[in-house]
Order: C-alpha cells, then structure tokens, then sequence
C-alpha cells in the first residue's frame, strides 16, 4: 500500500488558504458540537521519522479551543507504564464525553516494538469505537531522500539535534524495509470504525489541508451519526427478558444451582486454619513484592455475602503499603463520562503489588443488565470486553483471582433482619439491598451467565460457599494463598 504512494503531491499557498478559511472555522464548530453530542475523539499520529508529526499536530490544533483538547507525546516508557500491562498507558489516557485526544505516537509503537499483537490493537480500538468514541488514525509518509534531508537539516541545528538518533539514522538506510513493516501493521489494523488515511507529507500545506478536510468530514459524519441514534432511541430496553430467550430457562448453565452450600467449619477449626493461613501470605506477600509479581483479587456476591468479612481476613495479614482496597459504587459524573472500564484501568496496581476490588467490572453485566442502566447491546459486549481486558492482565504477568460469595436466599434474609436489629449493623442494611432481593432469579440467571462466559484458565471464577462464613473466608485464603505459592515457586 505503503509502496505506491506520489508523496511529492502539494498544494498552491492561495488555494491552501481559501480552502483553511473555511475548514478552521467548520473544525471549531464540529469540536463544539462533539462537546454537546458527548462524543470523544481520538486523534492518532503516526509515521515515518522526520514525517512532521509534530508540526502537523501544532497546525492542527491552531483551529481548536484549547480548553477541549490535550496533547499526549508517546516517548520512552516511564517507570510506572512498564510495572502495569501495556493499555494501561493509554486506555487511563482516553478522553472522556465531549473532549478530544491526540497522540504523538501512540498504542502502536508496541506493535512495532512487538510488546502486543494487531488483535490487541484491534480489540482495543474495537472497545472504544462501540462505546461512542470517534478514532482518527494518520500515517505521515515521505520518501527516503526527503527523510535523509529532513533529519540532516535537524541535526545541523544545535537546538534540534537532540531529536535525531542513531535509530533514525538506522531507519533511514534501512526505509524500505521499515515501509514494509508499517505496510504491514496498516493493513491488518485499517477497519471500517477506525481506518488509516495516509498523508502524503513532504508539502506541509497539502499534508495540514488534508488532515483537517479528513477529521472535519469524519467528525460531521459522527455528529449526525450520533443525532440519528439518539432519534432512534427507544428506552433503556427490555429489562424484564433480561436478554434470555423464552425457552432459555429451559436450557441455562445453572452454575449456581449445584454449589453445594451447607459447607460449614467450627470456630476453633477457622481459628486454627486461619492464624496458619495468615501467617503464610504474610511471608507470600513480602516474595510477591521482591519478584515483582502484581496481584488483582475480584470480589462479588450477594449482598450480604460476606465479602467485606473475606477481604478483611486477606488483608488483615499484609503489608498496607503493598496492597489497596478498592470498594466499587455507582459511578460518579467523571466516570461515567468515560468508557466503563476506564475507572477500573485507573486503579490497577503496579508490579508487586495487590489490588483487592470490593465490587468490580463485572456490574456491566449485573446490576446495569438487570436495572437497565446499560443497554443489551452494551452489556452484552462487555463479556468478550471482559475477557480481553484480563487477558491483558495475565500476559503481564498478573494473578487474576474472582470471587462470587454464594449464600441461598434464606441466608441472606437471616442477615438481612440482623442488621436491622443490631445497631452497629445497621449501616449494612438500606432500602435498595430489599429491592435488589426482589429480583433474585433474574440477578441468578445474570451470575450464571457471567460466569459460563467469564471464567477462564487464566482469570477463573472460584464460587465460594459462603453459607457458613468461617468455611468462606478459609477458601479465599486457601485460594490466594495457594495460587501465590504456585507462582513463586
């Protein structure tokens, strides 16, 4: 592809001019109008060395209110990108509703690092363009004798020379064969919601002018996407199915239907097994820190499962300063501003660290599916969103360990009146806790799903029993502690 561009195409300064007139003033006004739409715009800059990436970015953003944009340059990894998985760098980077981010470089300087794969890229991409986000992707592209020009010219300069490398000069000997390198990634990554547009851009007017007309024509094209959506709309869908056939009752993985729940332990038993426990993780803890080895625990249940009690025992044996405590409520307005994992990617620890998630991602798929805060179409891609997502996590190296605290209905009735008739108890308890309980069934058939489509070899699903909560809270330790063992050894 790369091979057959006239990269010597340019334009005359009146037309460039007459044609700017008019594109500044419809670019400020589409930035506005993605503010009010709630649209986030992604600009991406990548390129041949010397390409004018930088300056393309400057000229770019002349037209724009500063207040709605920010710039990021992607450069050498820092410390903390490189303790975390490799999208945690960007997806904690992604703008939220109404804003635009460029990038000077950008996710794909690890594909050509080979750090991540074109599907990861993909997946990504994927995730943001199906959540709302408008991707536009351009690759600056100029001839070897152009590059060899440019990067003496920038070298010669004391106050540019810093910029030119040995790498650069590598590359520039070796062009063709790093054209056929992007060649490559271009065209595996180039889709229908995130396509490539190859800038010819060894004339700085034709390379701004086409840039611009591009993201002008792309961004009208989303705000009327985004006007005929919100025409089309007709609620917040069909809760009551809650996404299951009429026969799929009939037919449904019920994993929690055979959790055998009258697995119970005595006090003096959990004492035993729980001071033992505690001690090993403390030593597991301080290894976990040495090596490096990063940790993520996931909790949910029902309510009043037990989970606070579970994560207190855990934590009640490590260090605090390697470990955080994340306890997960309703997104706030910052939040739900960006992409629904983009609070999740925020708070994930660094190598040899643990984050223990009170509450998690998976509310996508339970109580946004079941009270109608996300759309079918939204929570049912949140599975494979899911699953990418920690899979990322494990190819870093990540422990990924969940938990869903399995009590019947009876159980958590009993606790449920506990809490109202003890009152250090009673901030347990609220209104929303009896009306969640009314939909038991359809928040059973939600877990059940979850699970079946969740758990995998990497980042599994342990049910814990949790009837009895000495027997609970013993198979959490059990579980993380056996896992860390496993790792270290």
């Amino acid at each position: 592809m790369l091979g057959q561009i006239d990269v010597n195409k340019s334009m005359q300064k009146k037309e460039y001019d007459a044609k700017m007139d008019q594109l500044e003033v419809r670019f400020g006004e589409l930035q506005r109008a993605c503010k009010d739409k709630q649209i986030p715009v992604m600009v991406v800059f990548e390129g041949l060395d010397a390409a004018g990436k930088g300056t393309m970015i400057n000229r770019m953003i002349q037209s724009l209110d500063p207040r709605g944009f920010k710039v990021f340059t992607v450069g050498r990894d820092k410390e903390d990108e490189v303790m975390r998985p490799y999208f945690w760098r960007y997806f904690t980077k992604t703008p939220e509703k109404g804003r635009m981010h460029i990038f000077d470089q950008s996710w794909y300087k690890g594909v050509y690092e080979q750090i991540i794969s074109e599907k990861e890229v993909l997946d990504f991409e994927e995730m943001m363009t199906e959540d709302g986000c408008l991707i536009i992707k351009f690759f600056l592209m100029i001839s070897k004798q152009e590059q060899k020009k440019r990067l003496e010219k920038l070298e010669k300069n004391h106050e540019t020379s810093w910029r030119v490398t040995e790498k650069d000069k590598v590359n520039n000997k070796n062009y063709e064969k790093c054209l056929k390198e992007y060649d490559r990634v271009l065209v595996h990554t180039d889709t229908a919601k995130a396509p490539w547009t190859v800038v010819e851009a060894t004339d700085k007017q034709y390379a701004t002018c086409k840039i611009i007309t591009t993201i002008v024509e792309r961004m009208e094209r989303a705000v009327r996407e985004a006007e005929e959506s919100l025409s089309k709309k007709t609620g917040k869908g069909n809760v009551g199915s809650n996404g299951t056939a009429p026969d799929g009752e009939r037919f449904r993985n019920g994993v929690l239907q055979g959790i055998d729940l009258s697995k119970s332990m005595e006090r003096e038993e959990y004492k035993k097994k729980k001071k033992e426990l505690q001690k090993r993780l403390l030593a597991l803890h301080n290894k976990m820190y040495l090596k490096r080895v990063p940790v993520i625990l996931a909790f949910e249940g029902w309510d009043a499962g037990g989970k606070g009690g579970a994560i207190k025992r855990l934590t009640q044996a490590m260090d605090p300063r390697g470990y955080e405590v994340v306890p997960v409520a309703a997104p706030n307005d910052i939040e739900k501003a960006h992409h629904y994992l983009w609070r999740f990617w925020e708070r994930i620890p660094k190598a040899g660290h643990m984050a223990i998630f009170d509450r998690t991602w998976y509310g996508r798929v339970l109580v946004e599916r079941i009270e109608g805060f996300a759309r079918e179409q939204e929570w049912s891609r949140a599975y494979s969103e899911i699953n990418n997502m920690e899979e990322q996590f494990t190819n870093a190296g990540y422990i990924v360990l969940k938990f869903w605290l399995h009590i019947d209905k009876e159980e958590q009735e009993r606790r449920f009146r506990e809490r109202e008739n003890t009152p250090e108890k009673q901030w347990k308890i609220t209104d929303e806790d009896w009306r969640n309980r009314a939909k038991w069934d359809l928040y059973e058939k939600a877990v059940d799903e979850m699970i079946v489509r969740t758990s995998t070899e990497d980042a599994p699903w342990i049910v814990v029993e949790a009837n009895s909560k000495y027997y609970a809270r013993i198979k959490v330790l059990e579980t993380v502690v056996n896992a860390l063992e496993k790792r270290l050894k």
